[in-house]
C-alpha cells in the first residue's frame, strides 16, 4: 500500500476488517487446538464464544485464556501486514473486539464474567499497542537508496 494522500475507500476498509477478523480466528483456533484441544475430548465453538469457558478456576480455563492472549499477539503481527499503518491499529483492534463481542452475545448471551472482560480488554490492549509498535518500527525504517544511485 502506498503512503500518499489518504483516499476514502470503504471497500478496502471492509476487506481489511474481514481479513483481520478471519486471521484472528485462525490464530485463535490454532492456539485453542494446541492448548485446549489436548485437554478436552472435543473442541467446539463453545470455547471461542462462551464467556463461561474463560475461567481461572480450571487448567482448561487457563489454557483458553492463554489462547486468547496468544491470538492477540498474532493479531498484532497480522496488523503489520494487513493494516500497515500505526495510527489505524487501535481502530482495527477495537473493531475486531467489538465484532467478537457481538458474536459472543449472539452465541451465549451477554458476557457476565469479569474474567471474560479482563481477558478481552487485555487482548485489545496487547493487539493495539504491539501492532502500533510493529508498524511504527516498519514506518521508521530507513529507505535504502544505494540501488537508486547505482543505476544513475
Amino acid at each position: 500500500m502506498f503512503y500518499g494522500a489518504m483516499v476514502w475507500d470503504p471497500w478496502l476498509i471492509v476487506s481489511q476488517i474481514v481479513c483481520l477478523q478471519c486471521l484472528y480466528y485462525l490464530a485463535l483456533g490454532l492456539s485453542m487446538a494446541l492448548l485446549v484441544g489436548a485437554r478436552v475430548p472435543r473442541l467446539t465453538l463453545l470455547y471461542f464464544f462462551d464467556f463461561a469457558t474463560l475461567t481461572p478456576r480450571t487448567p482448561t480455563g487457563w489454557c483458553a485464556i492463554a489462547s486468547f492472549l496468544f491470538a492477540a499477539v498474532a493479531g498484532a503481527g497480522f496488523m503489520l501486514y494487513v493494516i500497515e499503518r500505526a495510527k489505524k491499529c487501535l481502530d482495527f483492534a477495537a473493531t475486531l473486539y467489538i465484532i467478537h463481542l457481538f458474536i459472543c452475545i449472539v452465541y451465549g448471551g451477554w458476557p457476565a464474567s469479569v474474567t471474560w472482560w479482563v481477558v478481552n480488554i487485555a487482548g485489545l490492549a496487547i493487539m493495539a499497542l504491539l501492532g502500533e509498535y510493529l508498524c511504527i518500527r516498519r514506518e521508521l525504517k530507513e529507505i535504502p537508496i544505494s540501488r537508486l544511485r547505482a543505476s544513475v
